[in-house]
């Protein structure tokens, strides 16, 4: 199959084709998404990031320019909006410390509200889950619950770990709409 012929094909929603371009740009957009965080796991977040906002997106693609270049635009959008959630995160938590506070020991052990809150939480999110199909179920539980990697999951399911991520990114989705919904 030809990019081209992939990209069209992937605008019908061919998941053969979503595939494809998965398979054959992961290692381009991973690499530079790894150069630039110098952290596996956030390298590993953007891109799939990356790719879910493409396939979103991909009937806005435009011919005229390389779908790698497209792709890498996007990561490095993604990569820039973290930079600057996580900046906004340390000036608010700054700004708000007096003098007095750097004397203080702070205790980060949850309470016991937030421990029920948090049981809460995932008992809802465990719900939501099974709502979905089987096999989103089988790699939702497996990436996230027994923190497997793409390959071992793939393994595990004894399918290719491209079919793996597109099933992630898709499980994802659906579970952010049945949980959008349930709020």
């Amino acid at each position: 199959m030809e990019i081209k012929q992939a990209i069209e094909r992937a605008k019908n929603n061919d998941q053969m084709a979503f595939s494809f371009l998965l398979d054959r740009f992961w290692n381009d957009v991973y690499g530079f998404q790894l150069k630039r965080t110098e952290n596996e796991n956030d390298a590993e977040d953007i891109t799939i990031q990356s790719f879910s906002k493409a396939f979103d997106k991909i009937e806005t693609y435009n011919s005229d320019y390389e779908f790698k270049t497209w792709l890498i635009a996007i990561s490095k959008n993604l990569h820039i909006d973290l930079i600057r959630k996580k900046k906004s995160i340390i000036s608010s938590t700054s700004a708000n410390n007096d003098e007095e506070d750097y004397y203080g020991v702070i205790d980060d052990s949850p309470s016991p509200e937030d421990q029920l809150i948090t049981e809460q939480n995932l008992k809802k999110l465990l719900r939501d889950i099974k709502k979905l199909k089987p096999h989103y179920q089988d790699v939702i539980n497996l990436r996230y619950f027994q923190e497997l990697t793409y390959k071992e999951i793939a393994a595990h399911l004894d399918e290719p770990i491209s079919n793996i991520k597109v099933k992630l990114l898709r499980s994802k989705k659906l579970l952010a709409e049945i949980i959008k919904k349930s709020a």
